[in-house]
């Protein structure tokens, strides 16, 4: 079966209906351009054709470009990449300058090159859905809309105005679509869509694009226009403050949305196609893919959950501690439905945390995006309580409390009694062992990890650690908790830190040693950043706080040492020392640590870190170097433990978890695409420089002398 239908009807409109084969959703695939070329040369043989409508046979109109295709793209193979391109575009520019009305009946969301197709359209009518989606978000997967996304969306909204849609991917809805203009209709049922569709065409004999009229002005003027100019002049260099040089893609978007103002519309294509064709064959694009699109992917259909298991969902939930973890994940939890039983010592802390909730949902009242009524009915499912006895009958408990073994014991067994028969336990622990913990509870079968990252509303990412003994059973209803909120999880095994918390540290280390062996520190945050990390390492520790850091290290000391083990204190542990208890500068949450803040006024790096100063030869590259390896290898010492259990997780739990550089694919795959025999030779440089944190794992080793990717 073609993946486009070709249909005359009785007024001799041609109706291409999109229905790509053994595919729940039409792609741009090798199907779908043979079926295109079949098209094209059909409207060549026609002796009349009065308008012609794009359909689909799906439930949305278009899902995009085959991502799958496209990550196989190699350099080499850029000439017939490119030669590929450059065809389909003429045969949608063949349909587009026919002469004739050509009309987009969008039925559900168009995305990517979906959007394109609808663009190459003169007039587009939408379903009325409040779900469906518009948008170009390539950029999100280290690409650029390559079929004539950026011409197109720049001649018909200005240059200025589709920089938002191109450069940051943003998605829009039927309403937004037809205040700029991109949408003309809008229809409420499949009929009414035809019908209107088939009307336009009757209505419009001579259509063609606006931008294909002879005098055709962009809106707001080109790059030649003095006000556009102006703009023009500063905006590469915003662009790299925010990409830092890391992110090919918006750089090449804006390139070929400029350029291309400046020239023809076919001219214009060609040029968006050689920066797509070098994107495509391009290492960034192909990390990027394979984490967050079929990593994600992975994921969402329960690639770490236990396969034997009934789907399940929570219907009344605990949450032990009404500080901001547990308020976070309060609200998180019944932003999505669900009922939350809050505790606290006091009804006044309880009430505090549930005011966290309010406060946001305020918020989101006064931007628009949800009623007063809505707000209303997620604040009624959290009740405050300083009363263990409300949490009978939930089906799932999860402690927020302090980080004190002790402390976690007594609350657990306070609340387990209250649990609903098969209920589940979990601790949102960020770095005690779940099976130490899980001694307290009275079934450690149905006691769980579930580290949850600050603040819980933004962070996408839930840590989901077994114990030693979790049953398959309690690690499903977990996973189907966390996907039931709206997050992403990671699985992984018990160990002190687990994952994300144990690398995590080793980023924030590395800034301080580096502050330790005399690196200016505005030197180590832009490093940090140019790396592709979010935040500098001297920002986040003042995020995380100084004295917490010391808290955990000397709790972890003593568990260690009480198993006969020890950890050797670094030259990070001593900055950390020296700024708490000589300089008492103790992190943000204390109003001074390794930044001053000022009340009314932006965050700098506090004057005394001077202290530390002296003279070094440490390059950036260097720096960036360290931060990536050091974390990279401790996250391949994590796969080679078995405390991560695949590569997915890694990847994605680095990301979303860590903050690891997006650009890379995660932590694993920044090895994969550095070479592995070459990482291998740059860490046993680092090694022999800086100490055995670098020391390669022998799965790198083994990995680099097979040939192997790590997966």
């Amino acid at each position: 079966m073609s993946a486009i239908q070709y249909e005359k009807n009785a007024d001799n409109i041609i109706i291409l209906t999109l229905d790509s084969p053994n595919q729940s959703a039409n792609t741009m695939n090798a199907d779908f351009r043979v079926a295109l070329e079949n098209i094209v040369s059909k409207l060549k043989s026609e002796t009349i054709i009065t308008g012609i409508i794009l359909r689909s046979a799906k439930k949305t109109f278009f899902a995009g470009g085959d991502l799958d295709e496209l990550i196989q793209a190699r350099r080499e193979d850029a000439t017939p990449f490119f030669q590929m391109i450059e065809k389909m575009k003429a045969e949608f520019r063949y349909i587009e300058t026919l002469g004739v009305p050509v009309v987009a009946a969008l039925n559900g969301t168009a995305l990517g090159g979906g959007w394109e197709i609808a663009l190459g359209c003169h007039y587009r009518i939408a379903l009325n859905d409040p779900k469906t989606k518009f948008g170009l978000p390539e950029v999100t997967l280290g690409l650029l809309p390559g079929g004539g996304g950026i011409v197109r969306m720049v001649r018909l909204l200005g240059l200025q105005n589709a920089f938002p849609f191109l450069m940051e991917g943003k998605q829009f809805g039927i309403d937004k679509a037809k205040s700029l203009g991109l949408i003309q209709d809008t229809a409420d049922s499949e009929q009414e869509l035809m019908d209107k569709a088939v009307a336009w065409v009757k209505a419009n004999p001579k259509s063609q694009q606006p931008f294909d009229v002879k005098g055709y002005k962009i809106p707001g003027g080109d790059p030649r226009t003095p006000a556009v100019a102006q703009v023009l002049a500063i905006a590469p260099a915003m662009l790299r403050d925010k990409t830092k040089g890391c992110y090919p893609a918006p750089e090449a978007i804006m390139a070929a949305a400029v350029e291309g103002a400046q020239v023809d519309v076919d001219t214009a294509l060609r040029i968006e196609s050689r920066y797509f064709t070098k994107l495509a064959t391009g290492q960034v694009a192909k990390n990027m893919i394979g984490t967050f699109w079929h990593g994600l992917n992975a994921i969402k259909s329960g690639a770490s959950r236990p396969q034997n298991v009934a789907k399940w969902q929570a219907t009344k939930v605990g949450i032990l501690g009404a500080g901001m973890m547990g308020a976070g994940i309060a609200y998180s939890t019944a932003a999505k439905g669900i009922a939350v039983v809050l505790k606290d010592v006091s009804l006044e802390n309880a009430e505090k945390g549930k005011a966290y909730s309010q406060k946001l949902l305020d918020k989101k009242v006064s931007q628009g995006r949800i009623s007063a009524e809505k707000r209303e009915q997620i604040l009624s499912l959290i009740t405050a309580t300083a009363n263990a006895a409300d949490l009978q009958g939930c089906d799932l408990i999860i402690e927020a409390v302090f980080e004190n073994p002790e402390l976690k014991a007594k609350v657990t067994q306070e609340a387990e009694v209250y649990l609903a028969e098969n209920g589940i336990f979990a601790s949102n622990t960020s770095t005690l062992p779940i099976t130490g913990l899980a001694k307290s509870s009275r079934n450690d079968k149905n006691f769980i990890g579930l580290h949850f990252f600050s603040p819980v509303d933004k962070m996408p990412l839930v840590e989901i650690i077994k114990g030693q003994n979790t049953s398959a059973e309690t690690l499903a209803k977990a996973y189907d908790y966390v996907q039931q909120i709206g997050k992403t999880p990671i699985v992984v095994n018990d160990s002190r830190g687990f994952f994300t918390s144990r690398v995590f540290g080793t980023f924030v280390q590395e800034g301080l040693r580096l502050l330790a062996e005399g690196v200016h520190p505005a030197k180590i945050e832009m490093a940090a950043l140019k790396a592709g990390m979010p935040v500098g390492p001297l920002a986040i520790q003042d995020e995380v706080s100084l004295t917490l850091t010391e808290h955990v290290a000397s709790e972890t000391r003593k568990a260690l040492q009480a198993e006969g083990k020890d950890l050797p204190r670094s030259s990070a542990d001593d900055v950390t020392e020296t700024m708490i208890h000589q300089f008492d500068r103790k992190g943000k949450a204390a109003g001074a640590g390794f930044y001053e803040y000022p009340e009314n006024g932006k965050k700098f790096l506090w004057d005394g870190l001077k202290h530390w100063h002296k003279d070094n030869d440490i390059t950036e590259p260097e720096m960036i170097d360290r931060f990536l390896f050091v974390q990279s290898l401790d996250t391949l010492r994590c796969y080679e433990e078995n405390v991560l259990e695949s590569v997915v997780d890694a990847n994605i739990g680095s990301i979303f978890g860590i903050g690891f550089a997006p650009w890379t694919g995660g932590a694993l795959q920044f090895l994969n695409q550095y070479g592995l025999d070459k990482a291998l030779a740059r860490a046993n440089e680092l090694e022999a420089k800086y100490g055995e944190r670098f020391k390669a794992p022998q799965m790198l080793k083994e990995k680099a002398a097979s040939g192997e990717k790590i997966q």
